[in-house]
């Protein structure tokens, strides 16, 4: 009687065993097969990575699942809190990535909602086809049909309305102020292209006035030249006489007065 229980004892050591041999098996970074519970406990930045497209293909899933209304109420409401813990457990894998030297996936997540958010397209990405509810919690699919959820949406709207200027200033970043434009260096070409083409446009212009004025100035000396050339009778005529032929004029013109009144 106690063949068959240990072969069963013997099978289920053996399943065990080989469980727990493919968890502990090391893949090609070094880490293991199996995420662990904790970020902190992850020490590889490639396994941490890895990790994460897990958690983003298992939230892919979950999404794809819960846009189907039939599943009764529930089970939405079950699979909705499933996907806000595997989102909450990314976050944690996004700070351990940029902990262990990785990108940081939490300031690229942000810029790319405000990207779809200024753009109106709610479905660019994972976490952009979402709506949030109070506290940070957030509704997916056929969840946002829920009893009470669409009134939660209609309050947290009507309270979005009017933003205060803290919060208008939480989603600006230096981009905003165009602190990062020379980041690339494409601005910079840009601008000693503009910059060289005005100086060689002003220097054009410097010749051209130049040429202008020297042209002009040539012409004013050669009518002064020419009227310096032309002879003429004009200039014995504008001779200045001198005291003794004033003298001798008048003279003469007594003499002609005197002689006309003794003829009368």
């Amino acid at each position: 009687m106690a063949r068959p229980e240990e072969k069963a004892n013997a099978m289920m050591n053996k399943w065990i065993a080989m469980k727990n041999a493919g968890n502990n098996k090391p893949n090609f970074g070094g880490g293991r097969s199996k995420r662990p519970r904790l970020a902190s406990e992850c020490s590889n930045l490639e396994d941490a990575e890895r990790y994460r497209r897990q958690i983003l293909r298992e939230v892919s899933e979950k999404i794809t699942k819960i846009q189907n209304p039939g599943l009764g109420e529930h089970a939405i409401r079950d699979l909705n809190d499933e996907i806000n813990h595997k989102l909450r457990e990314k976050h944690h894998w996004n700070k351990r990535i940029e902990q262990l030297g990785g990108p940081n996936f939490i300031e690229l997540e942000r810029k790319q909602q405000m990207e779809a958010s200024a753009e109106g397209n709610s479905d660019s990405s994972l976490l952009m086809n979402k709506k949030s509810g109070g506290g940070g919690y957030r509704y997916f699919g056929a969840a946002r049909d829920l009893p009470g959820v669409k009134e939660l949406f209609q309050r947290q709207s009507q309270a979005q309305t009017k933003r205060k200027r803290g919060e208008v200033w939480k989603t600006i970043t230096p981009d905003y102020f165009g602190w990062r434009d020379e980041e690339d260096g494409v601005l910079l070409d840009l601008e000693q292209q503009v910059e060289s083409k005005a100086k060689a446009d002003l220097r054009k212009k410097r010749r051209e006035y130049k040429r202008q004025r020297l042209d002009e100035q040539q012409e004013d000396d050669d009518d002064e030249s020419e009227q310096e050339d032309v002879p003429g009778q004009d200039d014995e005529d504008d001779e200045i006489p001198t005291q003794e032929e004033i003298a001798k004029a008048l003279l003469e013109q007594k003499k002609k007065a005197l002689l006309a009144r003794l003829t009368l």
